[in-house]
């Protein structure tokens, strides 16, 4: 009976790691698509700000350390390997503790975070030049595809160096509201308007870029919950082997 419990929870530890490699996977390859990704809002922040890149580099190593501990997880339990099965469990629970830390972290921080975000746009359309430069060309790209303009509203770009200080009616083409009629549309740099009533969107792009990170943010909570459930079933499983092989191991011993 012993036997047939250790066996079953050895397969049910082989599993449960198999899907924690596969969601240690997925964390690493998010850590890279934030890394890497230069079509999407994180571009902005990336430019201006070095917490993103830290974030992803978090990302990145939680979720190697995670295929890895559930690599030596799947040895430990096919093996039974004890030693293997107690370093398991140990890494799992300080992962657990790192993750649960850190997103205390953010809850409490959020504030800081939304508003280190907002000086971040702002600074950025301040400065912008329409040269090349990634985090201008994405919030051209978020402009347009988003169909919004500025941060709060048309009226942050009032604040640009280029266009506080020239003569013309200028304006971000990317903010170009396409059912007004005028001039063939661009999709980045500044334009100019004969009129000072500017063809452009009067929407800011606060709430759909906000939208976006919600959703995003949905998608991360849902990975680390799932990998957090995951890890308890681990730690639990890795337990209940560890201890029925120590149990068949003094089995073994002579009663003399």
């Amino acid at each position: 009976m012993t036997q047939g419990c250790t066996t079953v929870t050895k397969y049910f530890l082989f599993l449960f790691n198999l899907i924690f490699f596969v969601c240690g996977a997925l964390i690493m390859g998010f850590g890279l698509w934030v890394l890497f990704d230069n079509q999407s809002f994180i571009a902005v922040l990336q430019e201006s700000s070095d917490s993103v890149k830290v974030a992803s580099y978090i990302l990145i190593g939680v979720g190697s350390l995670s295929m890895a501990m559930g690599f030596f997880g799947c040895i430990g339990a096919i093996y039974e390997v004890r030693c293997l099965l107690g370093l398991y469990f140990s890494c799992l629970l300080l992962i657990l503790i790192a993750q649960v830390t850190a997103g205390v972290l953010i809850y409490f921080q959020r504030d800081q975070l939304k508003s280190e975000m907002s000086n971040i746009i702002q600074d950025m359309i301040v400065h912008y030049t329409g040269h090349n430069k990634t985090s201008e060309h994405t919030w051209d790209y978020i402009q347009s595809t988003m169909k919004c303009c500025g941060w709060m509203g048309p009226n942050n770009w009032s604040d640009n160096m280029l266009i506080k200080n020239s003569s013309q009616n200028l304006y971000s083409c990317s903010c170009r509201n396409e059912s007004l009629p005028g001039s063939d549309i661009k999709m980045e740099g500044l334009c100019e308007h004969l009129s000072s009533e500017l063809p452009v969107y009067q929407t800011g792009c606060m709430s759909n870029v906000e939208k976006w990170l919600l959703e995003n943010c949905g998608v991360i909570l849902g990975i680390c919950v799932g990998v957090a459930v995951v890890e308890l079933l681990g730690m639990i499983l890795s337990m209940c082997l560890c201890k029925s092989i120590v149990q068949q191991d003094y089995a073994k011993v002579s009663k003399y």
